[in-house]
């Protein structure tokens, strides 16, 4: 008995965990999306106040001392399409940056939002895979670098997706999948500036690790309860055959 609860705890353990794959890069920019299979998704946008001005067009003010308008940069990324949660801020190397959660109910409506306009995103299923596409063309709102920031150009942007089944194909390129479920595109601030395309695809399975997971467990513990009733059940009848 004690060795099938090892293996539930074990089992669990091993699907619920990530391991890390290995020192992070440090983005200028980033989108990361936690997508559902029902195209719900959750996203967060980590970007620096000068290149968020450089790639989305916006004029927040990028000096180091500058007081952030959280209220204005949650209202930049509050559309018909998007809601924000939360908007935070750090600060790192002399420039600020600002932290963004929002949530929207259909991610193939999210190139719609301005501040995601430069995507395409799609979530189908074709046939036995479910199969999520973004594509990311263009649309950069104003070129403009502003040196004075810090900024080079060579600094690195990223889209991030957590995937919330197991994959079977993607394009991503070597490096991924990270942790197993995480596809990562990277481009350089410059390249973005430039328009360069970036393509990403991934086939997965049509039922969530989340549910794989829980059925796992569910039937770990069914064989825990059966396991436990049979040592019961002989244990009576063992003292019963004894008193008779």
């Amino acid at each position: 008995m004690r060795l099938v609860i090892l293996c539930v705890l074990v089992s669990a353990a091993a699907a619920c965990s990530s391991t890390g794959d290995g020192p992070s890069r440090q983005y200028e920019y980033e989108e990361e999306m936690y997508l559902s299979l029902d195209g719900s998704a959750t996203v967060y946008v980590h970007s620096s106040i000068a290149a968020l001005n450089a790639l989305r067009g916006t004029s927040f003010d990028a000096q180091p001392r500058a007081r952030i308008d959280r209220e204005a940069v949650g209202q930049f990324f509050t559309t018909p399409s998007t809601r924000v949660v939360r908007v935070t801020t750090s600060r790192r190397r002399g420039r600020q940056y600002v932290h963004v959660r929002l949530e929207t109910d259909d991610v193939r409506t999210l190139g719609a939002a301005s501040p995601f306009s430069w995507s395409s995103y799609s979530l189908a299923r074709p046939g036995e895979s479910v199969v999520y596409k973004h594509a990311v063309a263009g649309g950069v709102s104003s070129p403009y670098l502003d040196r004075t920031a810090g900024l080079t150009g060579d600094e690195f942007i990223a889209f991030r997706v957590h995937v919330p089944s197991v994959v079977e194909y993607h394009n991503a390129g070597p490096g991924n999948l990270r942790r197993g479920n995480i596809a990562v595109l990277e481009q350089s601030l410059q390249d973005r500036l430039r328009g360069e395309p970036l393509e990403l695809e991934v086939q997965m399975q049509p039922q969530s690790i989340l549910s794989r997971t829980l059925i796992l467990f569910a039937s770990m513990l069914a064989a825990v309860a059966l396991l436990f009733g049979v040592t019961v059940w002989r244990v009576v009848r063992a003292g019963q055959k004894k008193g008779g």
